[in-house]
Parts: C-alpha cells; sequence; structure tokens
C-alpha cells in the first residue's frame, strides 16, 4: 500500500494533514526534514519525518543532525518513515542502531457513504477526563501522554471536536475529528470494553463524519495499528482504502 492515492488524495496531502491534525510545541525544518517535538508522549508530535522524496546527497549527516537535536530536547530521536523518505533513509538508521517499532496503515475514504447525525454523541471544544477515561481503556496513556492531548486544543489552528457517545448517561465512545479543507481526520477512536461489538464505534464515525461534512470535508483519513485488523475491516466496510503505510524507527 505504499504511495498510492485515493480519488486525487495523494500521500504527500495525508502527510500534511497529519502534521496539521496534530500539533507540536516546536518544529523546525532541515532540508526535507521536518522536525516535531512536544513532551515527548505521543509519536507523531514528537518525531521527524521526510516531507520530500527527492535523493539527498546530505542524508547521513542530516540523520545525525536530527539526532543530535533531539538529544538536547532530552527526547528520543524518532523517525517516521513513509512514502516520502528520500532514498537511503531506513538503511541510514539501520547502520546508527535504530530500530523499527509500530507499523501503522493511513486509510481514506468518501464521507458520505456513511456520515449521520447522532443526538446521542457531544462535541466538545477540548478532552475531558470523561473522554480521557473512554480513551484509556483502548490507548495506553501515560503523563506525557495525557498532558499533550490536554494542552493541544489551545495550539489548534483547525476546526476540530472531541465527541463522546452517551448511552443512558454513560460515556461509552469516544474520538476526536479534525477538519482540514476537503480533508477530514479522525483520531483516538475508543469504545469502553463493556460496550463493544455494538456498532458504536460505527455510530462516532459517522456523527463525526456529519460533522466534518459541516466543515466543507469530503473525505475521510485515519490512521491505524497494521496489526488491528479488526478495526480496518470496519473501516473498509464504510469504504475507507488503505493509502499507505509508516512505521518508527528509534535508536534502541
Amino acid at each position: 500500500m505504499q504511495g498510492k492515492s485515493w480519488q486525487g488524495v495523494s500521500v504527500a496531502e495525508l502527510e500534511r494533514a497529519s502534521h496539521n491534525a496534530v500539533p507540536a510545541l516546536r518544529t523546525a525544518f532541515d532540508g526535507p526534514f521536518l522536525m516535531r517535538a512536544f513532551l515527548g508522549g505521543t509519536g507523531r508530535a514528537n518525531a521527524v519525518s521526510s516531507l520530500d522524496p527527492a535523493p539527498d546527497a546530505a542524508l547521513t549527516q542530516r540523520v545525525d543532525r536530527i539526532a543530535g537535536a533531539y538529544d538536547k530536547l532530552g527526547l528520543t530521536p524518532r523517525f517516521r518513515s513513509t512514502p516520502l523518505d528520500p532514498p537511503g533513509l531506513q538503511e541510514a538508521l539501520l547502520e546508527r542502531g535504530y530500530a523499527e517499532h509500530d507499523e501503522s496503515v493511513v486509510m481514506a475514504g468518501p464521507l458520505a457513504g456513511f456520515a449521520a447525525p447522532d443526538a446521542a454523541v457531544e462535541f466538545l471544544p477540548a478532552p475531558t477526563e470523561e473522554w480521557l477515561a473512554v480513551l484509556a481503556t483502548a490507548d495506553y496513556q501515560t503523563e506525557k501522554r495525557r498532558a499533550e492531548k490536554m494542552q493541544a486544543p489551545g495550539m489548534m489552528l483547525l476546526p476540530a471536536a472531541w465527541l463522546l457517545l452517551r448511552l443512558e448517561g454513560k460515556a461509552v465512545a469516544a474520538g476526536q475529528v479534525a477538519a482540514d479543507g476537503q480533508l477530514l481526520g479522525f483520531f483516538d477512536i475508543a469504545t469502553a470494553p463493556d460496550f463493544r461489538r455494538r456498532g458504536l464505534g460505527q455510530r462516532l464515525l459517522a456523527a463525526g463524519a456529519a460533522w466534518g461534512q459541516d466543515q466543507g470535508a469530503r473525505t475521510g483519513w485515519l490512521q491505524v495499528s497494521a496489526s488491528n485488523t479488526p478495526a480496518q475491516a470496519l473501516y473498509a466496510r464504510l469504504g475507507f482504502a488503505g493509502i499507505y503505510n509508516y512505521r518508527y524507527f528509534l535508536l534502541r
């Protein structure tokens, strides 16, 4: 699934949307590489990735310089490898002792096929403790990850909302959406264990898609673990297709 597009949505556009939707406290470019750093919690906000797959004559020196920049911040150097890597990046990382972690699939599809408002879904301007509690049932949380998620709304430059689905007054599913022109990103989709296999995740996605349409979005996209085949199957039923994979490389 490397380098595909979906109805004109390219890897480059999805990568830019990913950076727009997940804010970072510090950003800087070194050649084609965008360096991002926050508190050391979530991967996407604390990693470097290339935005141009052209050959880079200074690649090896650049890799070492970037690693040094993260070291100065007290953060683990973390490279996010995508189809936009310059040739030789993975080889350079492996030679320096980096190891591969956490492969994910980026999927995209039309919102029109499943968008539907849902009165049981609340749209919050920021995550709450209740929202974080639902997310914690599906995503490991550290103090730094929680702090990043709580600070993110104040740093967002795009329309975004944090979703809570309630049944009988109880929060049972959570997620986040971020609108970026024609694109709508879905993040942190989680359902409490006692309420899984009831279609609640799909209801949350449908409500988020309807919100996105109101913002002018037409295409949804998301990132899902390559090992999470049940989630991929759900998204495929909604009309999403795999566009490309990415992996992290961390120093061992």
